[in-house]
C-alpha cells in the first residue's frame, strides 16, 4: 500500500479515474514521423525498417522500488531505462515504449503525474517514443514497461557468440547502485552519488550500437551483478571468463560506503547489479572508445564457468529473485 505522497493533500486514483488520468499523462505528447497512431486506440502503430527488437521489464513496490527511496519521477525514469539497456544489450536502437501500470486507488494523482513526468524525461533522453499502455487498481504499485527498437539492418549481438581469445570489456558503472541501496538499507542518504545512481541508472545509451558496429561478438546489461551477468554469456557461449581485478578503478563513494558498511568495495563491483552498464566481448584489438577491458575469454574450464584472478569467486555472484 502506498504510504508517501510526494505532496500532501490532493486527489487520489480513485478520484481522478481512469480516463482522467490517462488523459492527463498523454497530454501534449509531442509527434514523430514513425508513429502512425499513438495513445488513444486500442493499439499503437509504429514504422519500423527491418527486424524489431523487444524487451519487457516489471518493477514491483517494495521489490525493485520503496516509495521512501525513491522519488516517483526517479522510478518513472528507472522504469525506462531498465528497458532501453536491454535494447542496447542487442546492439539496437530504441524506438517506442508502451507502459502498463497498476496502483492502489488511495495513491494520490501527484504520485503518478510525477512518475509520469520522469517516463517522459528519460524518453526524451533517449529518443523513446512514448506509444501509450494501460492502467488498473491493484494492492501495490507495479510497472510493466515493453521497449521496441530498430537494429537498422544489422544483426543482433546476443550472448551466445563470445570466442575463447576474446577480450571482455565493461561501458558504463559498476557497483554504484549496489552501494545506494547498502545506504538506503541503513537509513542514510549519502554518499548522494551513490543513492542517484540506485534511484535513476546511468546507462550508456548509444553505446550498444557502437559495440555492434565495432564487431562485439556478444554483450548483455549487467542487471543482476557484473559476475552473473557474464556467467550468462559464458554459459550461452560454451566458454570460460576470468575477470581482471586490477582492471577496476574503485571511486570514493564505493570506498566510502565499503568502509561504512565493513566490506569490500569489489564485492559491490563484481556482485552489484542495477546499474545497466553493458559488457561485451571483443576480438582483441576491436574494443571501442569508452569501454574499458576488464578480462579475457578462455575455452570452457571444469570448474567455475567465470572466475577473477584465476581463481573461483566463492561469493555470491548478483541477484537473483528466487534465491
Amino acid at each position: 500500500m502506498f504510504s508517501q505522497p510526494t505532496t500532501p493533500g490532493g486527489p487520489t486514483l480513485a478520484e481522478v479515474g481512469e480516463f482522467g488520468l490517462i488523459d492527463m499523462i498523454t497530454a501534449g505528447l509531442p509527434e514523430r514521423s514513425d508513429v502512425l497512431i499513438g495513445p488513444g486506440d486500442d493499439g499503437a502503430v509504429l514504422t519500423i525498417d527491418g527486424p524489431v527488437v523487444c524487451s519487457v521489464d516489471l518493477l514491483i513496490e517494495g521489490v525493485h522500488f520503496k516509495t521512501q527511496w525513491s522519488p516517483a519521477e526517479s522510478v518513472g525514469r528507472k522504469a525506462i531505462a531498465v528497458n532501453v539497456a536491454d535494447i542496447e544489450a542487442m546492439g539496437g536502437t530504441a524506438t517506442g515504449a508502451v507502459v502498463g501500470f497498476a496502483a492502489p486507488p488511495d495513491t494520490p494523482q501527484a504520485w503518478v503525474l510525477d512518475f509520469a513526468r520522469g517516463l517522459r524525461a528519460e524518453c526524451d533522453t533517449t529518443g523513446v517514443a512514448l506509444l501509450g499502455g494501460d492502467i488498473t487498481r491493484s494492492d501495490e504499485i507495479a510497472i510493466s514497461v515493453t521497449v521496441f527498437g530498430t537494429l537498422e539492418g544489422r544483426a543482433a549481438v546476443t550472448r551466445s557468440g563470445a570466442r575463447p581469445g576474446d577480450v571482455v570489456a565493461l561501458c558504463g558503472r559498476s557497483g554504484w547502485a549496489a552501494a545506494g541501496w547498502a545506504v538506503l538499507g541503513r537509513g542514510f542518504r549519502s554518499p548522494r552519488a551513490a543513492v542517484t545512481a540506485y534511484q535513476v541508472p546511468e546507462v550508456p545509451y548509444g553505446q550498444g550500437k557502437v559495440a555492434a558496429l565495432a564487431g562485439a561478438t556478444s554483450m548483455i546489461d549487467i542487471s543482476d551483478g557484473l559476475l552473473a551477468d557474464l556467467g550468462h554469456i559464458a554459459e550461452r557461449s560454451g566458454v570460460s571468463i576470468d575477470v581482471h581485478r586490477d582492471a577496476f578503478e574503485v571511486p570514493d563513494p564505493l570506498h566510502a560506503v565499503a568502509a561504512a558498511t565493513g566490506s569490500d568495495p569489489y564485492i559491490l563491483i563484481l556482485t552489484g547489479g542495477e546499474d545497466h552498464g553493458l559488457a561485451a566481448t571483443f576480438a582483441d584489438g576491436d574494443v571501442p572508445q569508452g569501454w574499458t577491458v576488464i578480462g579475457t575469454v578462455d575455452e570452457p574450464a571444469d570448474g567455475p564457468a567465470v572466475t577473477v584472478d584465476g581463481a573461483a569467486w566463492d561469493d555470491s555472484t548478483g541477484w537473483d529473485h528466487y534465491h
